[in-house]
C-alpha cells in the first residue's frame, strides 16, 4: 500500500479532521448509510471534492477494508490565495499562473516547472477537474511543484474577481482572439489562465479575463500543447520584466 493511501470510513474522517490535505477522495458509486452520509457532510464542510467511483478502482488503490472510501494524500501542502499575495517580495511585480481545467499530469507538472523557471509567484488550481498533485506531477515539474506555492479553489470565477480587486490583470491564452500576446503590457501585476487541454479556457473564465491574447502561429497546426503554450507566454513576461 501507498504511503500517502488511506483506506475506510473513520480512518478518512479522523485524517480530515486532523487537518491532513487531501488530495483525492474516492467512494464507491452508491455507497450510502449513516456514516457514509456523515463522511459526505464533513467533506462538503471541509470543501473537500468527492469523487464517485466503481469498487474496482478502489480494490485497485488498496487490498484492505476500504469500506468503500479511499482517500490520497496531498503530496504537498497547499496555501491559501492570500498567502500567495503576502509572499511576494516588495520589489517584485506578482505573477500568478491559474489552471482552469487541466487534467494531464505531465502537462502539469511542466507548466509549473515554466512557472517556477520564469519566476511565477504561485499557481492557482480548481478542487474539481484539476490534475492531482502527486508524485508524477512533481516529477514532471523537476520539483517545481514542492518550492512554488500552490493554492486549491472551489471556484476559479470567485478567485480571478478577488485577483481583479487586489490590481491583478487577468489574462487568458486562447487561439481565437486576435490580439497577440506580444501586444500586451506584462509589467503590472498579472495572473495568466491556461485553460483544458481539449476545450482550452471556459467561455465562463473568459469573460472574466481582462484581456483574451494568442500566440502567433505560421504553421498548419491550429494550436499548442497547453505546457508549451504556457512556456511561450511565461517567458514573455520574464522578457518584458527584464526590459523594465
Amino acid at each position: 500500500m501507498s504511503d500517502n493511501i488511506i483506506f475506510g470510513i473513520r480512518p478518512v474522517a479522523e485524517a480530515i479532521e486532523a487537518g491532513k490535505q487531501i488530495e483525492r477522495i474516492y467512494m464507491r458509486k452508491g455507497a450510502d448509510g449513516q456514516l457514509i452520509n456523515d463522511l459526505k457532510d464533513l467533506c462538503y464542510r471541509h470543501r473537500l471534492h468527492i469523487q464517485e467511483v466503481p469498487v474496482e478502482k478502489l480494490n485497485r488503490l488498496t487490498r484492505g477494508n476500504h469500506q468503500g472510501v479511499v482517500a490520497q494524500i496531498a503530496a504537498i501542502e497547499y496555501v491559501p490565495v492570500e498567502d500567495i499575495f503576502e509572499r511576494v517580495p516588495d520589489d517584485e511585480t506578482p505573477l500568478i499562473v491559474i489552471f482552469d481545467g487541466i487534467t494531464d499530469v505531465r502537462n502539469f507538472g511542466a507548466i509549473a516547472r515554466s512557472a517556477e523557471c520564469a519566476g511565477a509567484h504561485g499557481l492557482i488550481v480548481p478542487l474539481k477537474n484539476s490534475a492531482p498533485v502527486n508524485a508524477d506531477a512533481i516529477r514532471s515539474s523537476a520539483g517545481a511543484l514542492t518550492s512554488i506555492p500552490v493554492c486549491r479553489v472551489g471556484s476559479i470565477r470567485n478567485t480571478i474577481k478577488m485577483l481583479q480587486n487586489e490590481g491583478y490583470t487577468v489574462v487568458a491564452a486562447t487561439e481565437k482572439s486576435r490580439k497577440l500576446l506580444y501586444d500586451a503590457d506584462f509589467t503590472r501585476p498579472t495572473a495568466i489562465v491556461l485553460g483544458n487541454e481539449e476545450r482550452g479556457v471556459s467561455k465562463e473564465v473568459l469573460k472574466l479575463c481582462n484581456e483574451q491574447l494568442a500566440i502567433p502561429m505560421i504553421g498548419h497546426i491550429e494550436s499548442l500543447n497547453v505546457s508549451a503554450a504556457a512556456a511561450v507566454m511565461l517567458f514573455e513576461v520574464v522578457r518584458q520584466r527584464i526590459g523594465e
